[in-house]
């Protein structure tokens, strides 16, 4: 069994009170206030789960620099005071920066006995086909001419 330290028990609660705060920041008609606080604590959850060094890593990737550059500017919008504009922008770069995890977690959810019955379900099952699609195996190969 894995054993899980103090920071990143710690770095889950950040992450969790983030997920909350963007969520009444939501809830409340894009608080700006809310959602900032949010962010912030997402963000160091984050850093504290898996390390400054890891995290660095994973937001700073040649190939995901894309993805940052739209979840980064989207905290600094909303920080600057237009909330619904800076959640758009966080959400698409959330969407390409963890969109690799998603078929991971599909199939997770499928195993978990209530989750996976309703995952099943005719209309649901189509989406949670498509989520749950790994593009990752699919390699291009261009050769140099």
């Amino acid at each position: 069994m894995m054993q899980i330290s103090d920071f990143q028990k710690i770095g889950v609660g950040l992450a969790g009170f983030g997920i909350a705060f963007l969520f009444l920041g939501i809830l409340f008609f894009f608080d700006k206030g809310l959602l900032a606080i949010g962010n912030i604590l997402f963000v160091c959850g984050l850093a504290f789960v898996i390390g400054l060094e890891r995290t660095f890593r994973f937001f700073f990737q040649r190939h995901k620099v894309k993805a940052t550059g739209f979840f980064m500017g989207g905290m600094f919008v909303v920080l600057l005071g237009w909330p619904v504009i800076g959640m758009v922008l966080e959400i698409y770069g959330f969407f390409l920066l963890f969109s690799g995890f998603f078929p991971v977690a599909v199939n997770f959810l499928r195993r978990v006995p209530v989750i996976g019955t309703l995952l099943n379900l005719p209309g649901i099952r189509s989406i949670a086909d498509k989520v749950g699609e790994s593009n990752s195996m699919v390699i291009s190969y261009t050769p140099f001419l």
